[in-house]
């Protein structure tokens, strides 16, 4: 009996009339350790089973757990994680993936501003509102609502040329379709628009095989937005800044912790 240890059992029979088994399997397992016993006597016909086990090809968010089938692991950051089944039809996972990407990068940006107008206010630098507050401030070079519109503008033709390059890749990059700038974006794929305007540093020109930046970008973006989800909990329980917090952990790290926060907010209330 041949016996590979692993995952994904497969038997195969097989015979032989001489004095040695042979059992020929033509599945070649992918991991394991196999062992073969024989013994025979001559003129005598045996049948073995073939035991063949495969392991898992690649890595899934939770150990041992088998991937939905349209989760392949071709696209970046796929672990076969999807519960609810919101990939199943091609075209809308194809959208859920362009969505992650613009979410988990607005997440990445929010992050970096929040911390670093942070740290200006609270070391003196600059006196900026706090992070949650500075929507309501008002500017003295315009009105809220000049500032709304222009934004409101701009991020709807933005969106807007993204949708259009979504829907017809490379739609966007055509000549006298951006203003002349057409050159300066490039337009690599769907997501991806990169030129020197969105890409300076030129990594990940050959996009199609940019797979690791892909994955690091993703990463990072998902947990960018875990972290804000965390600022948000954290400004709503404690009414202050992720660098005012950290400074009142540092100061008592043994008392002044999660936990302690949670508890005292919880009895406050």
């Amino acid at each position: 009996m041949a016996v590979a240890v692993g995952r994904g059992f497969l038997f195969q029979p097989c015979s032989s009339s001489s004095s040695s088994v042979v059992c020929k399997d033509t599945h070649k397992p992918s991991l394991g350790i196999t062992t073969t016993l024989w013994s025979a006597k001559p003129e005598t016909t045996r049948r073995c089973m073939s035991t063949v086990v495969r392991a898992q090809q690649r890595p899934t968010w939770l150990p041992g757990l088998d991937p939905p089938p349209y989760l392949d692991g071709k696209l970046a950051g796929d672990f076969g994680f999807d519960p609810l089944g919101l990939g199943e039809d091609p075209e809308s996972l194809k959208w859920y993936v362009q969505a992650e990407l613009v979410h988990a990068r607005f997440a990445m940006a929010g992050i970096a501003g929040i911390l670093f107008t942070d740290l200006l206010r609270v070391t003196g630098i600059n006196k900026l509102p706090v992070w949650y507050e500075a929507g309501a401030v008002k500017f003295d070079f315009a009105s809220t609502t000049t500032l709304f519109i222009i934004q409101l503008l701009l991020m709807g033709f933005a969106e807007t040329k993204r949708y259009m390059d979504f829907i017809a890749p490379g739609s966007q990059a055509k000549d006298g379709s951006f203003f002349g700038l057409e050159a300066a974006l490039e337009g690599l794929e769907p997501g991806y628009p990169g030129g020197p305007l969105l890409n300076p540093l030129g990594l990940a020109k050959d996009i199609k095989n940019a797979h690791e930046w892909k994955l690091k970008e993703i990463k990072n973006g998902r947990l960018a937005m875990v972290a804000m989800l965390g600022i948000f909990v954290q400004a709503s329980v404690t009414h202050v800044g992720p660098i005012d917090n950290l400074v009142e952990h540092l100061s008592n790290p043994w008392h002044k912790t999660i936990i302690q926060t949670l508890a005292n907010s919880a009895s406050s209330s």
